[in-house]
């Protein structure tokens, strides 16, 4: 588990930064226990807490999280990190991805975030499948929950041939199958602001958490490392996203220590 508290690529608020120490207070927090819905106890010895990166300014942090997560992998680990702004996936999937040959990613979320450029900006938070997908990073990139795509955005799905699940075709119960690694990329806007309200881009008409649980516990692949991302304590009803952020971990843990 490693707080990535860095949201200086935020287009609209930022916020994002201050929540990884959260998400932790909620996964320990004695108003409910660690296990996974499976009975997998995730507690401290599956879940090894790494603590947070530091960002000092002059420093490159796309670089600076590359690093630190490629050498966490190299002792062993498989990561879970907390966001922090959507950027951060590109740099921890450029490290997954040296490690896992042939990886796939799950994302969640309401937006694409396939954007070539955004304001100017080609490593904003709206960017990151974008620079995954030009630099081939991952053989496959299933977008789930997805209901405010731009023309542009939908154009670069098809360019890089994208599976965009949006939600105005969800019908229902969804399973997907992977061969090789995957990597899962949660941004907790995916879901409907009615269960967590805690985000920057509020977004009517997405998943309930139980059908983001859901599609986690049925999911058929080997999970290799995850992301939780754009949960703004900013913008909560407090105790209720950070409760969301923790109980998606725990289940992105269990799958993680049973492939």
């Amino acid at each position: 588990m490693l707080g990535v508290p860095y949201d200086e690529q935020s287009s609209f608020a930022r916020g994002s930064a201050k929540a990884p120490p959260l998400i932790r207070a909620a996964w320990r927090s004695g108003s409910t226990n660690k296990y996974s819905e499976d009975l997998t106890l995730i507690d401290d010895s599956v879940l090894w807490d790494a603590g947070d990166l530091a960002f000092v300014p002059g420093d490159d942090p796309v670089a600076l999280i590359e690093r630190e997560v490629g050498d966490l992998m190299g002792k062993g680990f498989s990561p879970m990190c907390l966001g922090g702004d959507h950027s951060i996936t590109y740099p921890i999937v450029r490290a997954v991805a040296r490690r896992h040959r042939h990886l796939n990613i799950l994302h969640f979320d309401a937006h694409p975030d396939l954007y070539e450029e955004y304001e100017g900006n080609r490593l904003s938070h709206a960017c990151p499948f974008a620079r995954i997908m030009e630099e081939g990073h991952v053989d496959r990139l299933v977008q789930i929950g997805v209901r405010s795509a731009t023309p542009h955005q939908k154009e670069q799905a098809d360019r890089h041939g994208v599976e965009l699940v949006e939600m105005r075709s969800w019908g229902g119960a969804v399973s997907f199958e992977f061969e090789g690694p995957v990597y899962v990329s949660f941004d907790v806007d995916g879901l409907d602001p009615a269960f967590a309200p805690g985000v920057s881009h509020r977004q009517p008409g997405g998943l309930s958490t139980r059908q983001a649980i859901d599609v986690i516990q049925s999911f058929k692949g080997r999970l290799e490392g995850a992301d939780i991302v754009e949960f703004n304590p900013d913008f909560d009803i407090p105790g209720m996203t950070d409760a969301v952020c923790a109980k998606v971990m725990k289940e992105l843990a269990s799958r993680m220590v049973h492939p």
